[in-house]
């Protein structure tokens, strides 16, 4: 029998979870605990790298792969948080985001007021064009995604380029077992914001798995065997598919639908088409993320 979930406005307790000290499921994070501006990384180690830029740490907690630190880098307080990897992980990164901001813990009610915030990824990614180099740095414009996450949400049509993914899905004979394709832009004024000369500007793929959903082959054949030649062979309105990475997608399509800011800047560490990999990439993340820093707190 079906339980309405939502009684007098109240969120119920089984689809907005607390712990006991009153912070959100996931994270173990208080309201109190979060700045407006949030740097996501995948990897748990990335977080105390950029940490290390602070002048101040006010605080740090850890569940599982989510490590959270806020402090302040040049009079501007700043959160990092690791996403772990994969858009499944983002879909509760974001949404407990959003909830720490939007919804009353202590009434279960979302709020008439609602916060929006700064969401700005900095990952690792696989280019997908020859004349994209091992250590450059990308900024991504548009996000495929192929996960299929944003499918599970209303009005995923009010932010997705339909024609884009009309045209990608033919020009790939995309396989109707797989999730449909979602195409959503970045946020225009965080693109701004960071873009300089020291970056590329690409579309990026947020695949739902490593080896498989991006066209490596180990021990298991792939249900199409020329998918990466087809990505690379793309284009639309002028634009070609740049990169492969793994989270970008549902941060874009999720902060469109809850009213944040989005952007993902990548190192590129693996060039797919070349076969070229960069092994020591940790000063060139260093670099990457001294970028983010400055021009966030500007």
């Amino acid at each position: 029998m079906f339980v309405e979930k939502y009684m007098k406005n109240q969120i119920a307790s089984s689809e907005l979870l607390l712990n006991p000290d009153g912070s959100i499921y996931h994270l173990h994070l208080k309201p109190q605990q979060v700045a407006s501006d949030i740097l996501l990384v995948g990897d748990p180690d990335r977080v105390d790298l950029i940490a290390s830029f602070f002048t101040q740490v006010e605080f740090r907690i850890q569940n599982r792969e989510f490590i959270t630190i806020t402090g302040v880098y040049h009079n501007k307080r700043i959160t990092v948080i690791s996403t772990g990897i994969g858009t499944d992980n983002i879909d509760i990164v974001v949404n407990e985001l959003d909830a720490l901001f939007n919804i009353d813990f202590q009434t279960r009610a979302i709020k008439d007021q609602k916060r929006s915030l700064n969401l700005i990824r900095i990952g690792t990614s696989g280019s997908m064009q020859a004349d994209i180099p091992i250590n450059s740095f990308l900024i991504s414009q548009k996000a495929i995604g192929f996960d299929g996450l944003m499918n599970f949400y209303a009005n995923r049509d009010q932010f997705a380029d339909s024609a884009f993914e009309d045209s990608f899905k033919k020009h790939t004979a995309w396989n109707s077992l797989l999730a449909s394709p979602y195409v959503v832009n970045c946020n225009n004024r965080l693109y701004d914001k960071i873009n300089d000369q020291n970056f590329i500007s690409g579309i990026t793929i947020s695949a739902p798995g490593f080896y498989g959903p991006q066209g490596r082959i180990l021990r298991l054949d792939l249900v199409d065997q020329h998918i990466n030649a087809k990505i690379e062979s793309f284009r639309f309105q002028g634009m070609s598919v740049t990169n492969y990475e793994m989270e970008c997608s549902a941060i874009y399509g999720l902060s469109h639908l809850l009213g944040h800011q989005a952007l993902t800047v990548c190192l590129i560490i693996a060039n797919r088409v070349t076969l070229q990999a960069s092994i020591n990439y940790k000063e060139k993340m260093k670099e990457l993320v001294t970028i983010v820093l400055e021009k966030l707190s500007k």
